[in-house]
């Protein structure tokens, strides 16, 4: 038990400064409110005057959340490999050249779709 005491104690912490954080901040921030800061603001995408009415998000923001998971799976899986790479074998080698092929698949349809050109 005594091995998780500094990782209990780090955890305390962290959490003791979150909660001061967001006290501090909302006792010394400003308080001046207006329409456009209580408006909802979603990466971007104009909010939309009515919920639930079946307006349609713009491709560009899949798009863009898909690459973002493309890459994120890619490092997860290859940072691993790459640290145990020796002793992996060809197995390994394998394995990662069918994740690899999978993710090139993956990217090259969000290169296809535009995913990304940045306008």
């Amino acid at each position: 038990m005594n091995v998780y005491v500094p990782i209990l104690i780090l955890g305390g912490i962290a959490a003791a400064f979150a909660v001061f954080s967001v006290l501090v901040a909302s006792l010394v921030g400003p308080k001046r409110y207006n329409r456009a800061k209580l408006d909802a603001y979603e990466c971007g995408i104009e909010p939309m005057s009515q919920p639930g009415v079946g307006q349609r998000f713009p491709v560009k923001y899949y798009l863009t959340a898909m690459l973002f998971i493309i890459f994120d799976i890619e490092i997860v899986f290859l940072y691993p490999w790459a640290v145990h790479f020796d002793a992996l074998g060809v197995f390994g080698f394998a394995a990662m050249a069918v994740f690899v092929f999978n993710v090139s698949v993956a990217y090259a349809y969000e290169w296809r779709r535009g995913g990304l050109s940045w306008d």
